[in-house]
This record gives C-alpha cells, sequence and structure tokens, in this order.
C-alpha cells in the first residue's frame, strides 16, 4: 500500500494512528488509496503494539425523560460516525446515577478497555471531572460545568446565545411580555438558557417579569406554563427550554381557551421530530449535533495522540432558530 501511494510505511503508519502529524495533502492521498484497495487494519494487533484499545467509554443514564433523551441519541449517532472515520469505536454503558457511572469508568479503567472517556449532562456538583482528572483519564465533556479546571476540554452549545435569539424574534413581531419556562433547579444547560433570557430581555429594555421551573415532562410542564399564564399582563409569549416544555405550554394555552400563534406564541429549544410535526408547528432552536460530535472527537484524539495541552481548549457553537408556526 505504501508503494502504490508513493509513501513510506511509516507515513501510512501515521495516516491510521496519528493522521495530525501529516500534511494534509498527503494525508488525503494515502486515505485515498486505503479506500480505493480496501485495506483494513488489524486492530489487535494495533493495539498490541501501541498499548492503545482505540475505543472511547460514554456512558447514558438510564430512565432519563424528555426531550434531553432524544438529543443524546442524536449526539450519539454523530459521535460513534466521527469516532469511526478517526479509527476509534465508542463503547456504550449504561449507569443509574453517577456513583454507578464512575464504577464502570473504574473497571473500564482498571482492565484498559478504553483510552478514554466522553462526558455529558454535565451540571453544577458533577463528580466525575474530577474524578477522571485525579487518574489522569483523558475525557471531553458535552456541555459545561461551572469553574471548569485550567486544561478541560469540553464542547457546548450557546444556550444563552440561543434563547436570546429566539427572544429577538419575539421582540421583532411585536411581543413585550415575553415569559420564560425552565428546567429544574440543579441543571446547568437550563441556567444557561434562563441567564440568556434575563440578558436578552434587558437588552431590549424590556421587563424579565415571568418566570417558571418545571421538570421535562408535557403534564409538569402544562401546570407550571398555565401558572405562567394566568399573570396579568398576561405573556404573550413563552420560550421554554427544551421542546417537552414548549408541548405543555401547547397544553397549558388550549386549556386555558387560547390559540397558539395567535394569542400565545410559543418557542422550544432542541428541535426534536416532534418539533415539525405537533400543529401548529413549533418554533424552536437546533443544536449542530454533527458538528459537536465531530468536535469532540477531534479534541479527545488530538489529547490521545499526545497534542499540546491548553488552559482553555473548548469549542461552543450558536444553535439555530428555526421558525415554523408557533411564533
Amino acid at each position: 500500500m505504501a508503494r502504490v501511494a508513493g509513501v513510506s510505511r511509516q507515513t501510512v503508519s501515521n495516516a491510521l494512528n496519528t493522521p495530525e502529524r501529516l500534511r494534509p495533502e498527503t494525508l488525503d492521498r494515502v486515505l485515498r488509496v486505503i479506500k480505493e484497495i480496501g485495506y483494513e487494519p488489524n486492530r489487535a494487533a494495533r493495539s498490541l503494539r501501541t498499548q492503545a484499545s482505540r475505543q472511547i467509554g460514554y456512558c447514558v443514564e438510564v430512565g432519563r425523560d424528555g426531550t434531553s433523551n432524544v438529543i443524546l441519541d442524536r449526539f450519539l449517532h454523530a459521535l460513534a460516525a466521527a469516532a469511526q472515520e478517526n479509527g476509534y469505536r465508542v463503547v456504550i454503558c449504561a449507569a443509574q446515577g453517577f456513583q454507578d457511572e464512575l464504577a464502570t469508568y473504574d473497571e473500564m479503567l482498571r482492565t484498559s478497555s478504553v483510552d478514554a472517556f466522553i462526558l455529558s449532562r454535565l451540571d453544577p456538583g458533577d463528580p466525575r471531572p474530577a474524578w477522571l482528572a485525579s487518574r489522569n483519564a483523558p475525557f471531553v465533556g458535552f456541555g459545561r460545568a461551572p469553574h471548569t479546571p485550567p486544561g478541560q476540554l469540553w464542547v457546548d452549545v450557546d444556550g444563552a446565545a440561543g434563547v436570546g435569539a429566539a427572544v429577538d424574534h419575539l421582540v421583532a413581531r411585536g411581543h413585550r411580555e415575553i415569559a420564560f419556562l425552565g428546567m429544574e433547579e440543579g441543571s446547568g444547560p437550563g441556567q444557561d438558557r434562563l441567564l440568556g433570557w434575563h440578558v436578552a430581555m434587558g437588552r431590549h429594555g424590556l421587563v424579565a417579569r415571568d418566570s417558571a421551573r418545571s421538570p421535562d415532562t408535557i403534564d409538569e410542564s402544562a401546570v407550571a406554563a398555565a401558572e405562567l399564564l394566568r399573570a396579568r399582563p398576561r405573556p404573550t409569549a413563552v420560550v421554554a427550554a427544551s421542546d417537552t416544555l414548549a408541548l405543555g405550554c401547547y397544553t397549558a394555552v388550549r386549556e386555558l381557551g387560547l390559540t397558539i400563534g395567535r394569542d400565545v406564541a410559543v418557542v422550544g429549544f432542541d428541535d426534536s421530530p416532534a418539533a415539525a410535526l405537533v400543529q401548529p408547528s413549533l418554533t424552536t432552536l437546533r443544536q449542530p449535533l454533527t458538528e459537536v460530535g465531530r468536535a469532540v472527537i477531534r479534541l479527545l484524539t488530538t489529547r490521545l495522540a499526545g497534542g499540546p495541552p491548553a488552559t482553555s481548549e473548548y469549542v461552543l457553537f450558536a444553535p439555530e432558530l428555526i421558525v415554523r408556526e408557533s411564533s
């Protein structure tokens, strides 16, 4: 294969194991030849030689409800595809809470089953980053915990900027009484989105008057939304921190005899599959999960390849406002 590509065997090895060492044109030529001849590297032999498993651990939480399950499922698909493109595989485990997850991590590290970890659902008080850092286990977070320590790698979607864009959109449509329906206390993404509402309302000279929190279920958020809509003056628009919360708003609006999009505008967050299917269709914020997955793998593989340490290496993406009938 090296002869066909016109390069050395070491260059072929670098293309498979440490692609960042090659010039882009050289890497492109080698990968093109690999694809043309259908070459499949011997993963077992390579693992013995490099003492690396070429596997990345990722735990999902059992029994998690709401839109977050749909989003993490889409993120996982993007992650697996990006990992495979870089010669890695994502190993999925299930956990019931942090302690169960840390026990799984401990076993993976003791058995050298994985080279690194990916964390999601990062909220204040999360013990996982410090636990992994104390064991020198490489990891990247999808999301940010407050007071991120120097050198911790993370990728996130800017929830504050997304909610700000939603408020800007509603103000442009003439709304002045804009309420916010947020996530439960202790949610990192929820706090970020709440902050975005406060900042955007202030930027427009509006009073951030009406807000509520709710678990990420339709029934419970419908109760919270009904309380918001009984305020005086009544909000003419609600920005919700997830699509599930937004669908709870739909229920509350209808139970109060009002019409979505005419009497009360509703904006969600996440662009879940239901957003385009409900009637009226839901205006929402779309997270660029494919780009997030690629960025997570890029940061992680760079670190695994011995890339230079960074004091604040991160990637922050802006969500896209998808305007539909509800606003």
